[in-house]
């Protein structure tokens, strides 16, 4: 019977890893794995990669992930921008009224 562990998501690349190099049988022997389980865990980090071994990650989710953090360095720009034009204005503001 096989003893029930809860893996890490590095373990889990680092499994996956292993099997690619060593031989998928030796690496499921060695850490005491279903061949359904590593499958599964292979599946997810050759599709999405790292982000895809957390809990739940799907691609739907990965790709909203990344449309946001694009998203929000958009807008972190932008309000860089207005912040610079600001500070134009208020020094040319503070030259004319002297």
């Amino acid at each position: 019977m096989r003893m029930k562990k809860k893996y890490t998501n590095a373990e889990k690349i680092s499994i996956v890893k292993e099997g690619a190099k060593q031989g998928v049988k030796t690496t499921l022997e060695k850490y005491g794995l279903y061949p359904a389980t590593y499958y599964y865990w292979k599946k997810k980090y050759d599709s999405m990669g790292d982000a895809g071994m957390d809990h739940g990650m799907t691609k739907e989710r990965l790709q909203e992930i990344q449309r946001l953090q694009k998203e929000n360095a958009m807008l972190k720009q932008i309000i860089a921008e207005k912040e610079l034009e600001v500070r134009l204005q208020q020094d040319l503001i503070k030259k004319k009224y002297r």
